[in-house]
């Protein structure tokens, strides 16, 4: 795993990151992780993670959260919400990976900017790694070029909750952001 990690790590300038170099290194990341990984369709297997060497994965019933991170015995411990859907699930583990590759600088990358804190741009950055490896953003352009442009049928596709591709969709522009209240602006 130290090679793996540490070559994912080594993607990110040790300093305080914009918004914007954030988003793209996190990108990076789940693009590099995938090539070392040879996986190159959907769904991206969760075993990407989980055999890696000194991380478990463990499937518990969490309250509140849907995932936690910690450093014990030698090893990440990555626990997921067991009772949560598959697709959550999955989610949450690539977003926890996330901070595992955040960990040694996580304060020093997202310092607190605009009103965000510091732990709220992390989560930020972390959710946006998990859309970019479990939804890339070249296999997405595929299928939609390809006809696939229902949400429902992407998620099904990619094994990803509907609110998941329908964010992951606005975030590369396959489609429009729906208006806070549900009604089209006018033409």
């Amino acid at each position: 795993m130290r090679g793996l990690v540490a070559s994912l790590r080594d993607i990110v300038p040790i300093r305080p990151l914009t918004l914007t170099e954030a988003f793209r290194i996190a990108e990076l990341q789940a693009t590099k992780l995938l090539e070392l990984s040879g996986v190159a369709e959907p769904p991206v297997p969760e075993t990407i993670i989980t055999s890696l060497p000194r991380v478990q994965v463990e499937r518990v019933r969490l309250t509140p959260t849907s995932a936690a991170t910690e450093w014990s015995h030698g090893r990440w411990l990555i626990l997921l919400n067991g009772a949560e859907p598959a697709t959550r699930q999955r989610f949450s583990l690539a977003h926890e990976f996330k901070h595992v590759l955040d960990n040694p600088f996580i304060h020093l990358l997202y310092p607190a900017l605009r009103g965000a804190s510091h732990s709220d741009r992390a989560e930020q950055i972390c959710d946006y790694f998990a859309g970019c490896l479990l939804m890339p953003r070249p296999w997405l352009k595929r299928q939609w070029g390809r006809g696939v442009q229902d949400p429902r049928a992407l998620a099904r596709m990619f094994e990803v909750s509907q609110a998941a591709m329908q964010v992951r969709l606005r975030q590369i522009g396959l489609t429009e952001p729906v208006p806070r209240c549900g009604v089209a602006a006018a033409a």
